[in-house]
């Protein structure tokens, strides 16, 4: 089956998400208005500025047309920045961070400490096997919570928390894995 991945091209590394699918042969599109959303049958929110990003959803009016494609059951994930914004509950946020609220989960922005705190790790996800992947945190967000129903993907542990989560046809990565060349988490997204 032909599918087109929507790709918020608004502000972060949309680019290296768009490289990486077209590494894979699957056709892109860049998301910049509510009609671009119309061809595409899932969509990459990616690591950027979370308030930037949300105030250009606003300013773009995107931010009903993705809820209205994600409630009809569009698969939607989140890197980064884009995890903060799937999340019902952000924490250490400005007042009134815009989000489209569409994940079950409390996500914390710079969860580990400011850019100089940035890192990567070999992370274990089940799902894609018993190879580690390859996580970068950059200025990276956490999910400190998540409800029930939200599958636990990956966390570091005691210290580290909550780094990949999956509800239905939503995932959310604190971490970037395009900008690595395993494309393993693309193919998890794909297969949504």
């Amino acid at each position: 089956m032909t599918q087109t991945v929507g790709i918020l091209a608004l502000q972060g590394d949309f680019a290296e998400h768009e490289a990486m699918l077209r590494r894979m042969g699957v056709a892109t599109r860049q998301v910049r208005l509510p009609q671009d959303l119309a061809d595409v049958d899932r969509l990459i929110i990616p690591g950027g500025e979370s308030t930037t990003m949300g105030t250009l959803l606003h300013r773009y009016n995107l931010f009903g047309p993705i809820q209205q494609r994600s409630a009809e059951g569009m698969p939607v994930w989140g890197t980064c920045a884009g995890a903060i914004l799937l999340a019902r509950t952000i924490q250490e946020g400005i007042p009134d961070q815009p989000a489209l609220q569409l994940m079950d989960i409390t996500v914390r922005r710079n969860g580990y400490g400011r850019q100089t705190d940035s890192f990567e790790v070999d992370l274990a996800l089940p799902i894609l096997g018993a190879r580690p992947l390859r996580g970068i945190f950059i200025r990276a967000p956490l999910i400190v919570a998540a409800a029930p129903h939200v599958e636990i993907l990956a966390d570091l542990g005691a210290h580290g928390g909550i780094v990949a989560a999956r509800q239905g046809h939503l995932l959310a990565t604190t971490f970037h894995p395009e900008l690595t060349p395993d494309d393993r988490l693309h193919r998890y997204f794909l297969e949504f």
